[in-house]
C-alpha cells in the first residue's frame, strides 16, 4: 500500500499546475466550438481581445489575492479604481508634462485609502466585508456628487499605455506579466511575503511567533488598492478621460471569483498570484467564447457561476482527499504530529501556488 500512495504522491498535482492545465483545455475547447460555428477563436484580433479583457482584472485581482491570502478581502477595489481614473485624467488636464505627478497623485490617493481600510479592520476590529463595501460606499458617494460623466483628460502619450502592442502582446498585458511576477516574487522571497501566509493560516499563532499581523494586513490592503489604483489608469488611458461608472461592472466580486478560481483558499493561507493570473486567463477565455456565440448574458453569467462552483468544490475535494490519504496510510510504528503533516503539506501547497 505504501508503494501505491508512493506513487500518488509522485503524480499529485499541484493547485496552479491544475489551474493552467484547466485553461489549456479551456482554450482547446472554445476553439473547437468556435470552429463548428464557424469562427476562430484563436485569430489575432480575438487573442488580443482576450488579452486586453485579462489586464483590467488581471491587475485588481493580483491585490485581491494579497489580501484574501491575509484571509481578508477588499470590496472597494471598483470604486479605488473609478476614483484612480478620475485622479489620474484631471489632474493631466491634456498636458503631457503632468503625466508623472497625475500617476502619482492617483496611487497615492489609493495607497490611502487601502491603508484606511487596513485600519479599520485591524485597530477598529471591523469586519473585513463590512470595512471595504463601507468605504466602497463612501467613495461612491463622493463620485456620484462630484462627477456626473467622464472628467479630465488624457493625453495622447499616456493613451499609448492603454492601446500600444509589442507584437500581438499588448502593452498593458505586459505591465500584467510583469506585476504579477513581483507579487510572486514578494510572496515567496520577502518576510512580509511569508507573514501573509502565516497569517492567513493562523493570525494567533502567527503573532505569538513574532509577526506583526496588523502591519502586515495593512500592508496587504495598501497593495491591493495601489493594484486597483494602476487599474484605473489603465481605464483613464482607454478612455482618454476618467470614468465614475466603472465601479458598476462588478470588478469586486469577479475579481474574488478570479482569485479563487486561481486556487487561492477563500479563508487565507494557501494560493499564490500564479494561480490567480491562470483564473483570470480562464474568465477572460470564457467571456471571448460566450461573445464570438452570441450567449445570452444571462446564460453567460450563469455558466461562470456554474465553473466557479465546480472549481472550488474540486479544490475542496482535493484537499479533504489528501488529509485523510495521509492519515490512513502513515506508517503506525512512528505515527507522525498531525500539525506537522498539516503544516507541511500546507507549505508544500504554497510553493506549489
Amino acid at each position: 500500500m505504501s508503494t501505491v500512495l508512493n506513487r500518488w504522491r509522485s503524480v499529485h498535482l499541484g493547485t496552479t499546475t491544475i489551474v493552467y492545465a484547466a485553461l489549456v483545455g479551456i482554450v482547446g475547447l472554445g476553439a473547437l466550438v468556435v470552429s463548428i460555428e464557424g469562427g476562430n477563436l484563436l485569430s489575432g484580433a480575438n487573442i488580443v481581445d482576450l488579452l486586453t479583457r485579462s489586464s483590467l482584472l488581471g491587475f485588481i485581482a493580483i491585490g485581491q489575492t494579497l489580501v484574501i491570502l491575509c484571509r481578508s478581502l477588499d470590496l472597494s477595489v471598483g470604486y479605488v479604481m473609478a476614483l484612480s481614473s478620475l485622479v489620474a485624467a484631471t489632474t493631466m488636464a491634456g498636458d503631457v508634462s503632468r503625466i508623472p505627478i497625475a500617476v502619482a497623485a492617483a496611487l497615492g490617493v489609493s495607497a490611502v485609502i487601502g491603508f484606511l481600510n487596513g485600519v479599520v479592520i485591524t485597530k477598529l476590529k471591523v469586519n473585513a466585508f463590512i470595512a471595504t463595501l463601507g468605504m466602497g460606499l463612501i467613495i461612491k458617494g463622493y463620485l456620484d456628487t462630484q462627477y456626473a460623466g467622464p472628467a479630465g483628460d488624457v493625453p495622447q502619450a499616456f493613451q499609448a499605455f492603454g492601446y500600444t502592442r509589442i507584437g500581438p502582446i499588448p502593452l498593458s498585458t505586459v505591465v500584467l506579466f510583469v506585476l504579477a511576477a513581483a507579487g510572486i516574487w514578494f510572496l515567496h522571497r520577502t518576510r512580509t511575503g511569508h507573514h501573509m501566509y502565516a497569517v492567513g493560516g493562523d493570525a494567533e499563532v502567527a503573532r505569538m511567533s513574532g509577526v506583526r499581523t496588523d502591519r502586515t494586513v495593512i500592508i496587504a490592503h495598501i497593495l491591493c488598492a495601489l493594484a486597483a489604483g494602476v487599474a484605473g489608469l489603465l481605464i483613464a488611458s482607454r478612455f482618454g478621460t476618467g470614468s465614475a461608472l466603472v465601479y458598476d461592472d462588478g470588478y469586486d466580486l469577479e475579481s474574488i471569483a478570479a482569485v479563487v478560481l486561481g486556487g487561492t483558499y477563500l479563508l487565507g493561507g494557501r494560493g499564490g498570484i500564479g494561480g490567480t493570473i491562470g483564473g483570470v486567463l480562464i474568465l477572460a477565455t470564457l467571456d471571448s467564447v460566450f461573445n464570438i456565440l452570441g450567449v445570452d448574458p444571462f446564460i453567460k453569467d450563469v455558466l461562470r457561476g456554474v465553473i466557479i462552483i465546480a472549481a472550488v468544490a474540486v479544490y475542496a475535494r482535493r484537499s479533504l482527499v489528501g488529509k485523510v490519504s495521509r492519515r490512513r496510510f502513515t506508517d503506525d510504528a512512528h505515527p507522525p504530529d498531525l500539525d506537522t503533516v498539516e503544516h507541511g503539506s500546507d507549505n508544500r501547497q504554497e510553493g506549489r501556488a
